[in-house]
């Protein structure tokens, strides 16, 4: 079994684009990302002091807005509209959850396409469709994963992948980027009836649900791929993902640590996709 440390390719990834940083700074271009932070959500505080030190290690810069959770829909659209005309910002970040009065929705499809460092919205997310050429700005948990999978040489073509979890922000996305790699790709949710069956038959399994040992041991099939993407926190505190990592780890070819595996990744891939998109405003 080798784990798929996402902490070290992330710091590969992250020394790799202060140089590209530079490289940009020397034709007078600073990448700059500005983060709207709705609230005083917990999770949100820590997720943006990890983009936060993020760019300070490669040099990106950054500006918070931050508001309390009265702001209305119409305000934020507005504010989001201004930093699309501001020709310093290269990556406009909405932090969610956004409070329930807001339809976050509506927020990211302000936000310029050509500034969607997250990759969320209809444009960037229908173009990752087309084919790997056209994945510019792709959600930043999906592009950690398939990193994390070339950087290991794991060759998924013709693997049989099951993605468990059909979110906007991972799941869904993360199918598309496997099937355009060549890979047979189930997608698991809720609503699916028999999950076990589906895992079994998995070269590949990506979990991304928010559900602590929803993966064991006997949804698993030897020298299993286990890629789990899932956060929870256990009853002493630690953080764990959505699989049994102590079970399944015996069993497993390659397998994730939570901490330590994707969420290194998601924060990586953020500062390359704010590079990306500053380089491409000045091509």
């Amino acid at each position: 079994m080798q784990l798929l440390d996402g902490r070290k390719i992330a710091d590969e990834l992250l020394e790799t684009l202060k140089n590209e940083v530079i490289e940009l700074q020397d034709k007078q271009i600073y990448p700059k990302l500005a983060v709207i932070l709705v609230g005083d959500n917990p999770a949100s505080l820590s997720y943006i002091k990890q983009k936060r030190k993020a760019c300070e290690k490669t040099g990106i810069r950054w500006e918070q807005i931050n508001y309390d959770e009265s702001i209305t829909t119409k305000e934020l659209i507005s504010k989001i509209e201004e930093l699309n005309k501001d020709k310093t910002i290269h990556g406009i970040l909405v932090q969610l959850p956004l409070p329930q009065d807001i339809y976050a929705p509506e927020i990211i499809k302000a936000i310029d396409p050509k500034k969607d460092v997250d990759g969320f919205t209809a444009y960037n997310i229908g173009k990752m469709f087309l084919s790997t050429e056209f994945e510019h700005l792709p959600p930043c948990t999906p592009a950690g994963v398939i990193k994390m999978l070339d950087y290991y040489n794991i060759n998924i073509e013709g693997l049989e992948a099951t993605v468990v979890g059909a979110s906007n922000i991972v799941g869904k996305p993360l199918s598309v980027m496997l099937l355009n790699r060549g890979a047979t790709v189930t997608t698991c949710h809720i609503k699916t009836k028999d999950l076990k069956a589906h895992t079994l038959n998995a070269d590949l399994i990506c979990v991304a649900v928010g559900k602590r040992n929803l993966i064991t041991e006997d949804m698993v099939k030897d020298n299993v791929i286990l890629v789990d993407i899932g956060v929870n926190r256990k009853e002493d505190g630690k953080l764990c993902g959505d699989a049994d990592f102590e079970t399944i780890s015996k069993k497993a070819s390659y397998i994730t640590p939570v901490p330590g595996g994707v969420g290194p990744m998601t924060v990586a891939c953020l500062m390359e996709n704010t590079v990306n998109a500053a380089g491409r405003a000045n091509a």
